[in-house]
């Protein structure tokens, strides 16, 4: 026999149920019958004993005509024979008894008769209805055999799907295992990678003390020379003669910015000056600022790396050339304020805040006290090295390029940023406000400078450019843009094209422009310095 969870245990139930329900319909149905069976039968056997009895008692023909004529015989028979008349009497009794009682089992017999009649039709009805369930039996084995195939069809996708989440289960171990792995691995690779970036922050700093060290001997020595350079000047006689204050117009070729080299201005400024001096009584000037002025004209020779180089003549005034340069001797504060490079710093419009911008993606904002820094808010949420920090004309929101090529905007005292200028297809180098409200443009290596609505995040202007761009500076309406490709480009929001255009000799690296929109400074890798 089979057992329990076999697919013929459930069969053999619903068989063991119908079974009993049909045996206790048939005992009930039985039992309806059980009185009128018996009596049906008792019946039968009476009317089979009057049949027999009412065959005897019939009389005879011949007997009944015998009698007719014979009556007088019988007669005095009868006289003579008492005994046998009162045998007919008793046989006459009988025989209205007999019909008596054959009234009465005809009575019984219509009764049960009708009693036939009614439980043959209530049989048929009771047939029926069994052969109504036996078709519906048969139907619900036909369901029970489908069912039972369906349910060999399941219990093998069953058994199917437990050997796949087998598989998948042995898999997801597998890949845990491995990630823990991996995840080990990773750890570990962290620890490294905190313990080089410790180590290359110490060599960085013991190569920055080591350079400082380097630099305050040169610096020392080169004050030394100065110095005695300085007494030999004070010496000589001087010509003094007034500068032009204005320079030739238009944009100065190739040879001509040769011929304005530290060379030209220093055999210019001998020139010029006509009237001699030999003390400082004799002029004007003071030996302080005879001093500033040397260190200036010798500042051309000894300065490298970087440029200068001035707007175009009919826009802006020019400079005198015997401009004091003065280094810084002494560091007032020293802050570990990254953890990485400083890419950009950039004064408050109060000059009492300080933005620094790094390689850790944070911005940090510094009160200026009493020539120290005290630290007052980081901002964070940048989306990669910052490259360029600025402040708005208010002071209020700080505007930072990010190499994630985007720019992103904060709002001073919320260290969340606030907008994100989503845009160009390259690292973002520059990001500056204009002067005009809610106004800001950005420069990219993906060659274009973009204009932006603060108010609604939105660019107003792309412009295109064959370079890619290393810094810009904004005025009202003007936009100036230094290239790659040794240009600085001036810009109108008003028209669509480039007003003018200004060659260098390098590329340039950064500009500034001053606060009356007069002067322009720029920075570029040709190692001279221009005016």
């Amino acid at each position: 026999m089979a057992g329990p969870s076999s697919p013929s245990a459930p069969v053999a139930r619903w068989k063991r149920h119908i079974v009993r329900q049909l045996r206790q319909r048939d005992r009930t149905q039985k039992a309806l019958f059980q009185e009128l069976v018996p009596a049906y039968s008792h019946l039968l056997e009476k009317a089979e004993l009057l049949a027999k009895f009412s065959e005897k008692l019939q009389p005879q023909p011949n007997d009944a005509t015998a009698a007719t004529h014979q009556g007088s015989w019988e007669v005095g028979r009868e006289e003579k024979s008492s005994p046998e008349s009162d045998q007919v009497s008793s046989l006459a009794t009988l025989r209205v008894q007999w019909q008596e009682e054959e009234e009465e089992l005809r009575l019984v017999c219509g009764e049960m008769a009708y009693q036939v009649v009614q439980k043959s039709a209530a049989l048929g009805t009771v047939q029926s209805e069994l052969e109504e369930q036996q078709d519906s039996l048969a139907a619900l084995e036909a369901r029970v055999a489908q069912l039972q195939e369906a349910r060999a069809q399941h219990a093998q996708q069953v058994e199917g799907q437990r050997a796949r989440n087998a598989a998948l289960r042995s898999a997801y171990e597998a890949l845990r295992a491995h990630s823990e792995h991996q995840e080990a691995a990773l750890r570990r690779l962290q620890e490294e990678a905190r313990d080089l970036l410790e180590r290359l922050v110490q060599s960085k700093a013991r190569a920055a003390a080591e350079r400082n060290l380097r630099l305050e001997s040169r610096e020392r020595a080169h004050q030394a020379r100065l110095s005695q350079e300085l007494k030999k000047a004070a010496k000589r006689a001087v010509s003094i003669s007034k500068i032009p204050d204005t320079l030739d117009h238009g944009i100065r070729e190739e040879t001509e910015t040769q011929v304005g080299g530290p060379e030209f201005l220093e055999r210019e400024a001998c020139e010029k000056w006509k009237r001699p001096f030999r003390s400082a009584s004799a002029t004007s000037l003071t030996l302080s600022r005879c001093v500033d002025v040397v260190k200036g004209l010798l500042d051309f020779k000894k300065r490298r790396g970087h440029s200068v180089g001035g707007a175009p003549e009919q826009l802006y005034q020019s400079i005198p050339v015997c401009v004091a340069a003065r280094l810084p001797t002494q560091v007032h504060d020293v802050l570990d304020a990254h953890l990485s490079e400083i890419n950009a710093v950039q004064f408050g419009p109060n000059r009492g805040l300080l933005a620094t911008g790094g390689a850790d993606r944070l911005i940090h904002l510094w009160n200026v006290v009493a020539g120290r820094l005290e630290a007052n808010q980081t901002l964070e949420g940048a989306g990669g090295s910052i490259t360029s920090v600025d402040f708005d004309p208010s002071g209020s929101q700080v505007l930072a390029a990010t190499y994630n090529q985007a720019a992103q905007l904060w709002k001073v005292g919320e260290a969340q940023s606030k907008e994100t200028l989503s845009g160009h297809k390259d690292k973002v180098t520059a990001a500056k406000f204009k002067l005009t409200k809610h106004q800001a443009v950005t420069g990219s290596r993906d060659r274009t400078v973009k204009e932006w609505d603060l108010g609604r995040a939105y660019c107003s202007r792309t412009i295109n450019v064959i370079s890619y761009c290393n810094d810009v500076v904004c005025g009202d309406h003007i936009i100036i843009s230094g290239h790659n490709d040794q240009k600085i480009r001036f810009w109108d929001s008003r028209l669509p094209s480039c007003t003018q255009v200004i060659p260098v000799q390098g590329r340039v690296t950064s500009l500034s422009l001053s606060h009356d929109q007069m002067h322009l400074l720029s920075c570029s890798r040709d190692d001279t310095l221009k005016g």
